[in-house]
């Protein structure tokens, strides 16, 4: 954030916009600094190592989840990477054709698609990782060990809840109807 809105002035602006309103303002503050911690760590890591490494941060994502699984179908890759499967497809054609990941048919189910990281993704991973984990423990730099520790604890129960509960929630608001299909943000065209 630029000196002009800072995080405190957000919090303080927000506190005075929402103040009579009842809220639960610890959680709010939870869910708001995880994404506000998200974007500031993702922007801080795709303008230094990974353009360095020529990738943005879901490349660098997909290359992750191949490296460590091995070979995957696509449809595991992208679920794994929190991206569609049609983002995958692109990031996917992107990466094969720099030579860093190979896809391949499935051996038994002909509509299904691998994903495997060619030798020269391998070695991209092994240069690139080292320098990744170094920014992640500059951006971790104000927090002890043991902060660190509980701040991934927490986090993962975070996840684990929304993983564990999510779907019966969403029902429960929708009135068990389906959520509407997702929009891209365009109207369609009125006549």
């Amino acid at each position: 954030m630029t000196a002009e809105r800072s995080l405190t002035e957000a919090e303080k602006l927000a506190e005075a916009r929402l103040g009579g309103i009842a809220l639960r303002r610890e959680q709010m503050a939870v869910v708001a600094n995880i994404y506000r911690a998200a974007s500031a760590v993702r922007q801080h890591l795709e303008n230094s190592v990974l353009r360095e490494a020529d990738l943005t941060w879901t490349a660098f994502v997909v290359l992750w989840v191949v490296w460590i699984w091995g070979e995957s179908e696509t449809r595991h890759v992208a679920e794994e990477a929190g991206i569609s499967k049609g983002t995958l497809t692109g990031v996917a054609r992107t990466l094969e054709s720099r030579g860093l990941v190979a896809r391949a048919d499935h051996p038994t189910d002909g509509r299904l698609v691998l994903l495997d990281l060619t030798p020269e993704g391998r070695a991209l991973m092994e240069r690139v990782f080292p320098a990744f984990n170094e920014e992640e423990a500059f951006v971790t730099g104000a927090l002890s060990d043991e902060e660190c520790a509980s701040t991934a604890e927490g986090l993962r129960r975070v996840v684990l809840q929304v993983q564990e509960h999510g779907e019966e929630r969403r029902r429960s608001l929708l009135n068990g109807q389906a959520p509407a299909p997702r929009r891209s943000g365009r109207r369609p065209k009125q006549d």
